[in-house]
Parts: C-alpha cells; structure tokens; sequence
C-alpha cells in the first residue's frame, strides 16, 4: 500500500469531527454504519474511529442521497463496485505468475521440455 493511500486509512477523526466535516448527525453516521458502508475502527475505549476513506465514503452517499438515489440503490452500487474491485484484485499477475509465464515461454521457444520450478504443483 502506497503512504498515501496509508495515510487515508488511519482511523484518526472521532465522530464529533466527522459530523462537523460531512455535516450529518451522529445517528445518520451510526445508521450508515449499520448498513454496512463504513466501517470505523474502535478505539480502547470502544469509541469510532473515523478514517480519511470513511469521510469520502460518507461525503459520496450524501451526494447520492441529494441526487435522489435510495439506500437500497446506495448499497447496490456498494456492492458493486467491491465486486469490481475484487475482480481487478484477482486480475493483476503476481511477480511469480510473469515469471512463470517467462519461463514457459522461454522453453517453448527454446523447444525444451522442462518442469517449471515458478510453477505450483498440482497433483491431485
């Protein structure tokens, strides 16, 4: 994870800064918590925790919410795009994959049939 990206996610904002900064009430920041669309950490005390993301996330659903999507439609388009982003996730080759995939091509270039030392062994 990149710092910034790093960065974002510390959960440093309690939630009386979080309602100054989005402009909701703790009840809709705890409401919001409820359906599952932020997830602030908890502190020693058992108090939230609000990360950069979580305020972002926030921000976005008001927006949604002021250009009349519904909360069903809200945590629809939530899930998708965690369904995107875990695809994506998938999608990107590991530096073990290109290795693989280098080596595989090297000796079909080089018309050698060796076993792969890159690659994981699947016998059943």
């Amino acid at each position: 994870m990149q710092e910034k990206e790093l960065r974002r996610s510390m959960s440093v904002f309690p939630i009386g800064t979080v309602m100054k900064l989005t402009d909701l009430t703790a009840r809709q920041i705890r409401y919001y918590e409820e359906q599952d669309l932020i997830h602030p950490e908890r502190s020693e005390g058992n108090r939230r925790m609000y990360s950069l993301k979580d305020i972002d996330v926030l921000l976005e659903i008001k927006d949604y919410l002021s250009d009349g999507l519904n909360m069903a439609g809200i945590k629809k388009l939530y899930e998708l795009k965690k369904v995107e982003n875990e695809t994506k996730a998938k999608q990107q080759l590991t530096d073990n994959d290109v290795r693989r995939i280098f080596y595989d091509e090297i000796l079909s270039q080089g018309g050698l049939s060796q076993t792969n030392p890159f690659q994981k062994n699947t016998r059943i």
